[in-house]
């Protein structure tokens, strides 16, 4: 279907909006989350769902809402993801228990999923040749905007009127977007669309909803209890059954298996799923230390996490002009070794450290962060085919979302570890039982601090002090634990991104000294279905 010149900028306000609400709920959340704490007595565990419950439905719905859009109608799906996101944003503000939240955010990144996938697929129907560069860098610049600017923009909010309202914001927008899309946004359809692989979401989201509900729970009941190890084999057999789905489906799969011959397919997924386990649950524990052992608001918070967004949009700039001219392995493993460096930075962070301790952290993660991301849309793309090119980044997409599910979950378990560790290993609590000291544990790690000094009696200034060190000692140990993975992460880029495995219509991306023929004849081997 043809797209007026009016009706495909239209589009592109609309899918813009969308897009900016999706992923500006990634980051927003994390300066709010003491109020959250306070205002609904959520506990650590609690805390962490808000984050994951977004990140799991996100990743679990994004590939399967792409296909399905594909066949039903684009706009037609577009809008009812317009429609969830937007209601479920109103119901994350009129929560008033963290279970009720985080039910709410899960399909809050049900909604996101929708929005996530079709977007593209819409500006892609509207815009054509010059006009499509230019449609998808307004995308990819209202992405990283809305990403960068989450903790002032929820600091803002939280200060100024309440938590509600970083969800609240998102219902004018929803609505307005809505009206968008109903009166100028085209209907569009893939006739060769593949059918949607039911099975395959299911079998996925059960198995990366069981692994990361077993992860929260470890500290609360034990990581050999009967209750985990029943999730772990829930997690084994779904995702054992979800290969083999895939295998038997083919090209029809969510994940098409041919996709993983490809060794920079392999690389790129799994340096998407590592790093991004290593970044956003050091942001989710950033944001914890400087609003809860420094005392700050949210908005003050928000100001102080500037020098990591002014970095990042700084190098994704850069970044942008280098792809195509720098390999892409030297970018990725770049990247990732200056978010793995960035995150030990924390160690000049302490009990009674000023907020300006971090800043040399945050500017080093910027850096990582605003190369890391460009530079994997890119790649994400240019390991397929054109015609495949959409699955491909979907795939990778999905494996980023696992990674922050996932990361949030398991570096928030560590970190609950340590800091119980902390205090049941020190001499002036000898005297106090194990399970009072886990209780305050579990307030401390929640940043509940200076609460759980409070109801201490008479080892109040004692509890203090040991509370905050062990915050501290957790804090430590799980951004080593962050940096190992991006470090790890980095290792892998150096090993299987490989130039030759990109397919010739990426050739542009390709640095010029590279000799085409390297290209294009693997990739027509590295892609080959059955």
């Amino acid at each position: 279907m043809s797209t007026s010149n009016a009706s495909r900028w239209w589009t592109l306000l609309a899918v813009a909006l969308g897009t900016f609400m999706l992923m500006l709920d990634i980051s927003v959340a994390s300066i709010a989350l003491p109020q959250i704490h306070a205002s609904l007595h959520a506990s650590f565990a609690e805390l962490q769902w808000v984050f994951d419950a977004y990140a799991l439905t996100l990743a679990a719905l994004l590939v399967t809402a792409g296909s399905f859009a594909d066949r039903t109608g684009r706009r037609r799906v577009f809008l009812a993801g317009l429609v969830v996101f937007t209601g479920s944003s109103l119901a994350c503000g009129l929560a008033t228990t963290a279970v009720a939240l985080n039910v709410s955010r899960g399909i809050q990144g049900a909604g996101a999923a929708i929005l996530f996938a079709v977007g593209p697929a819409l500006l892609g129907q509207a815009f054509h040749g010059k006009e499509r560069a230019t449609a998808f860098g307004v995308f990819g610049a209202v992405t990283g905007v809305a990403v960068a600017s989450g903790p002032l923009i929820g600091g803002g909010l939280t200060s100024a009127l309440s938590w509600r309202w970083i969800f609240f914001l998102n219902v004018p927008i929803g609505i307005v977007a809505l009206f968008v899309t109903v009166l100028r946004v085209s209907e569009s359809r893939d006739p060769r669309a593949r059918n949607v692989d039911w099975a395959g979401a299911i079998t996925f989201t059960v198995a990366l909803a069981a692994l990361v509900y077993a992860l929260i729970r470890g500290n609360d009941v034990g990581w050999t209890s009967a209750e985990l190890l029943g999730m772990y084999a829930l997690s084994a057999a779904m995702l054992g059954a979800f290969l083999l789905i895939e295998a038997r489906r083919g090209d029809q799969a969510m994940f098409p298996l041919s996709f993983f011959r490809n060794p920079t397919f392999i690389g790129i997924s799994a340096v998407a799923l590592v790093a991004n386990g290593a970044g956003l649950p050091a942001i989710f524990l950033e944001t914890n230390y400087v609003e809860n052992l420094m005392h700050l608001s949210a908005f003050s918070a928000g100001v102080r996490f500037l020098p990591l967004t002014l970095s990042l949009f700084a190098f994704g700039a850069i970044a942008g002009m280098l792809t195509g001219r720098v390999p892409f392995r030297i970018l990725m493993a770049s990247s990732c070794i200056a978010l793995g460096i960035g995150l030990l930075l924390t160690y000049q962070a302490h009990e009674s450290s000023i907020w300006t301790a971090l800043v040399p952290s945050m500017v080093v993660m910027g850096v990582g962060m605003g190369i890391f991301n460009p530079t994997r849309a890119a790649l994400a793309i240019g390991v397929a085919e054109p015609e495949r090119a959409g699955v491909a980044s979907g795939i990778n997409e999905t494996f980023q979302q696992v990674g922050i599910a996932v990361g949030i979950a398991a570096i928030g378990a560590f970190f609950q570890n340590r800091v119980t560790a902390s205090l049941l290993g020190a001499p002036e609590l000898r005297q106090v039982a194990k399970d009072t000291l886990n209780e305050a544990a579990r307030g401390i790690s929640a940043g509940s601090v200076d609460a759980v000094a409070a109801s201490s009696g008479g080892l109040r200034t004692t509890m203090l002090e040991l509370g905050r060190h062990a915050f501290v000692v957790g804090f430590h140990d799980a951004m080593t634990a962050c940096a190992i993975c991006a470090f790890v992460a980095a290792g892998i880029a150096a090993v299987l991104l490989r130039t030759k495995d990109l397919h010739a219509s990426a050739l542009s991306l390709v640095p010029p000294e590279v000799d085409e023929r390297e290209i294009a004849a693997p990739a027509q081997t590295a892609l080959v279905v059955d």
